[in-house]
């Protein structure tokens, strides 16, 4: 009887862990490029991230083809950034000049505007809770 009250609690414990779990969450991100040829290349920061880490996720959108939103399922809720570049000659790298400036549009979350150099984290990150969205401009 002992044991069969023990199986029965391990069961109930094992079928209401899922329910336990953090929820999730969704970004569906839309651009706005100026040029009709390349791709879109996307980078998904959270904090730790941001500055000189490696993204979260990436996608790539063909706005050759027509597309214009990227999607990311399954986020743990919190605070993201994002980077991206149109690659317009479709290369797959951010074209620069000489200088080390970039050459191809590009544009960050929140339609944030760096100075001298890409916008910072704190003008970037917005937050993603159930399903979010965003509308970045390439400029």
């Amino acid at each position: 009887m002992i044991r069969t009250l023990s199986l029965i609690a391990a069961l109930s414990l094992s079928v209401a862990a899922p329910a336990l779990a953090e929820p999730t969450s969704s970004l569906t991100v839309t651009f706005e490029p100026g040029a009709q040829t390349g791709a879109v290349m996307v980078a998904l920061y959270d904090a730790s991230t941001y500055v000189g880490g490696q993204a979260v996720r990436g996608a790539r959108i063909d706005v050759a083809a027509g597309h214009r939103t990227a999607s990311f399922e399954g986020l743990e809720p919190g605070e993201y950034g994002i980077k991206a570049f149109h690659d317009v000659n479709g290369n797959g790298e951010m074209d620069t000049n000489p200088f080390g400036m970039p050459i191809e549009p590009y544009a960050f979350s929140n339609n944030a505007v760096g100075n001298m150099g890409p916008a910072g984290w704190d003008r970037a990150r917005f937050t993603v809770e159930g399903a979010a969205t965003q509308t970045i401009s390439i400029r």
